[in-house]
Formats: structure tokens, C-alpha cells, sequence
């Protein structure tokens, strides 16, 4: 089990995590002063996260904001939020999401995180350092007089164990569809038309890993009724559905060039 806090910031963290650009193992001694400052707009940093990790969990409340693909070798699940990198077309730039969107777990967990401490091997409790709502003296300390974690960060640790469990159960659930051979290369592409009317040449919008549901009719009796009896086919459907949301999305991008022009 990962540890809350370390007994020296000497550890060293590997990886690069999304939106994460100065992880720290969080610890009395190096954070004991700080804690986090309430914000009306948190969700800032989201800005830039177009591609945001989903875990398998989310996967119904995240198809009524747009679409869910499988990215990768790994076919890691992501909800795509924008069609440019680096853009979240849902983040205000007072730094909330539009009403009615469903925020990911994996940015309603920042600035908290799980690393890879490449000297204890273990994996360590970390804040990203370079969160701008992180200052001394936050009305939501990390620490309380004592040393000991604050009930606030007692409840982030709590939200990331539980992430973390999902995050797990997200793998078995790639692992299940690579074993049945339901993932197809698709692609989103979105045709423009001229003032008259007229269409021009379709544009790709980006290739991704999706379940195949040609593959998915295709499996024997019992699969589908494995797959219905573990929930794996609810959140397979809710996958197919969202992929609706490419024409919302491709909607919002349209109905916004006028405003950036006018900008």
C-alpha cells in the first residue's frame, strides 16, 4: 500500500503525469506550513488537459459529455474534452467547467497523486508542488498542529486509494477486451461544407482504439452473458454511445470560430 507521508524528500519520483509538472512525496518536513487556499475557479489547470484518463467506473457519467476512446498499447480509456491539443473546450476561463459536465476523477484528485519512488520502489502520496492554490498557512492545511495528516488530507488519501482501486479494475477490464479481440482502429473525421451549402473535402479529427461492436454481436452466447453478468457490457455500451459526441464537439468547435474571430 502506497505511504501518506515520507520520512525524507530524498526519494526520488519517476514518471510524467498529466498536468503533475513538480511532484513531491508529501511529507511534515518539507510541507508541514502548507495547505490549499480556496478557489471560486479550481479547475484551472484543466485548461490544458484535452485528453483526460477515465477509469471504467466513470464510464456512464462520462458519455453525456463527449466521447471515450482507447488510446495507446496499452488501450488506456480517455475523455476527450477538446479536438486540439492542449485545449479543454469545457473549462471556463474563469476556471470551472460548463454546467453540466462531468469532471473527471482524475482531475478532482489533483493536486494529489501516487508515484513511483524509484528508491524504496514503493509507491509514495505526492503533491504537485506547482499547483497555484498550494501556499503557506491555506485554510486547508496538509498537516495539523501535531505533524499528523490533517482530516483533509485524510480524505484526499481516501479518494486516491479508492482511484486507485479503480484504476486497477480499468486494467482488467482492457485486459477482458484484448483477450476477446473487441478493439478496431477507428477514426473521427468531420466533413465541412461552404457558406452554400456545399461540402468540401472530409478532415480527420484523430484515429483511436474503440470496441468493435461488429466483434461484440459476433461472440458466442455465453461471453455476452458473462459480459452482462460481471458489467462489462453496460460500460461497452456507454463507450459506443458517447462516441456520439464527436458531432457535439465538432458543434462547439464550429459554433465558437465566429466568437474568435470577433475576439
Amino acid at each position: 500500500m502506497a505511504e501518506t507521508t515520507t520520512s525524507s524528500p530524498a526519494g526520488e519520483i519517476s514518471g510524467n503525469v498529466l498536468f503533475y509538472s513538480r511532484p513531491e512525496p508529501l511529507s511534515v518536513q518539507m510541507h508541514g506550513k502548507l495547505g490549499v487556499k480556496r478557489l471560486d475557479g479550481p479547475f484551472g489547470f484543466a485548461a490544458a488537459g484535452h485528453a483526460v484518463p477515465l477509469t471504467v467506473g466513470e464510464f456512464q457519467l462520462a458519455a453525456v459529455t463527449g466521447p471515450i476512446i482507447f488510446v495507446g498499447d496499452e488501450k488506456l480509456p480517455i475523455a476527450v474534452m477538446g479536438l486540439n491539443s492542449g485545449e479543454n473546450m469545457f473549462v471556463t476561463p474563469a476556471g470551472v467547467f460548463e454546467p453540466g459536465v462531468y469532471v473527471p476523477a482524475y482531475i478532482r484528485r489533483y493536486p494529489f497523486v501516487y508515484a513511483n519512488d524509484t528508491t524504496s520502489e514503493q509507491m509514495v502520496l505526492c503533491i504537485d508542488r506547482d499547483a497555484p492554490f498550494i501556499v503557506e498557512g491555506g485554510e486547508l492545511p496538509f498537516f495539523d498542529e501535531k505533524g499528523e495528516p490533517s482530516e483533509y488530507t485524510r480524505t484526499c488519501v481516501e479518494f486516491c486509494n479508492n482511484f486507485e482501486g479503480e484504476r486497477q479494475r480499468t486494467e482488467s477490464f482492457v485486459n477482458l477486451l484484448k483477450s476477446l479481440d473487441l478493439f478496431e482502429l477507428k477514426t473521427a473525421s468531420f466533413t465541412p461544407s461552404q457558406p452554400d451549402g456545399t461540402a468540401l473535402e472530409p478532415q480527420k479529427i484523430a484515429d483511436y482504439f474503440g470496441i468493435s461492436e461488429t466483434r461484440l454481436l459476433a461472440l458466442p452466447a455465453d461471453k455476452l452473458v458473462e459480459l452482462r453478468d460481471n458489467g462489462a457490457l453496460a460500460q461497452i455500451y456507454a463507450h459506443l454511445l458517447s462516441l456520439v459526441g464527436w458531432d457535439r464537439l465538432i458543434a462547439l468547435a464550429v459554433a465558437r470560430q465566429p466568437q474568435a474571430a470577433n475576439g
